[in-house]
């Protein structure tokens, strides 16, 4: 059985496959990969990203920036990408926290970034703790005009909400998934007209392995870099081995292969999207 992806709705999609901080560090040719492909990509001397199927360096893979981060597709790139306006707001921290490697399906990650009620029991002391453990009712809106899934209201006791707290405190969450892969977390920042992002964007190397890639997009003058990476490292650290756990690995979405509660709302409308969408890759249909 052939590795390579033959899902035409992931080949069509821009796919994250590094940060732009780290190819400039590296100043060599990487290699990696990508829906089942071996590619590689290096910044040329006249800082252009370069990507190629590594058995093909004559032929130019499609690339995009953007976000801090390299995208590229492997079939026919989609002429539309999201927004993430907070990006481009000049008082922001956009920090790139890491590229996990992960044994299980880019769907199953990110259903695990929309879950709440892991929170008390996986991050205990940072973005959870016993007895608060209730996931409270929040929205979900499945959008059909901005093509992505939004969950609203979302509220949840934390004892360190970001990297700068030193106090616990209820804190306001938007969930949003705007690319299959995709997921951003809005989150209570010092600011109280505005939200953190968090961000993760999975690579689909083979349908039962990923790259995370991490950022943070923060309002915060305290903290250092090392600090925000740090924080992250611990959170992601802690979801590794919970994620490796998953079986399936693929994501299931048949409504009637797993028993969903009422806190998982969101994940069965993410489920139901991709369903919709046709997505094959990495799911079990």
């Amino acid at each position: 059985m052939s590795l390579i992806c033959e899902d035409p709705v992931m080949l069509n999609q821009w796919q994250p496959i590094c940060s732009l901080e780290d190819i400039s560090i590296a100043k060599r040719t990487l290699h990696t990969m990508l829906l089942g492909e071996k590619i590689s990509y290096k910044m040329s001397d006249e800082n252009q990203v370069l990507v190629w199927r590594s058995d093909a360096k004559s032929e130019k893979l499609p690339t995009k920036l953007a976000y801090g981060f390299i995208w590229v597709c492997l079939g026919e790139p989609p002429e539309t990408f999201f927004s993430l306006p907070e990006f481009d707001e000049p008082d922001r921290r956009n920090v790139p926290t890491g590229a996990f490697g992960v044994n299980v399906s880019a769907g199953r990650a990110v259903e695990n970034f929309l879950d709440m009620g892991h929170f008390p029991y996986v991050h205990t002391g940072i973005l959870g703790e016993e007895p608060h453990t209730e996931v409270k009712e929040y929205d979900v809106e499945v959008s059909t005009e901005r093509d992505e899934v939004l969950a609203t209201n979302c509220k949840f006791y934390q004892p360190q909400p970001n990297v700068a707290s030193t106090g616990g405190s209820e804190t306001d969450y938007i969930y949003r998934v705007p690319h299959v892969n995709c997921a951003l977390l809005y989150k209570s920042s010092p600011d109280p007209n505005r939200l953190d992002v968090i961000v993760m964007y999975c690579q689909p190397m083979t349908e039962e392995w990923i790259r995370a890639h991490t950022g943070m997009c923060i309002i915060d003058d305290s903290s250092t870099e090392k600090d925000i990476r740090l924080f992250q490292h611990l959170v992601f650290g802690q979801d590794k081995p919970i994620l490796e756990n998953q079986y399936p690995k693929r994501l299931p979405l048949d409504p009637r292969m797993e028993t969903p509660i009422r806190a998982d709302k969101v994940a069965i409308a993410y489920r139901r999207w991709l369903s919709n969408k046709g997505v094959k890759y990495g799911t079990i249909n």
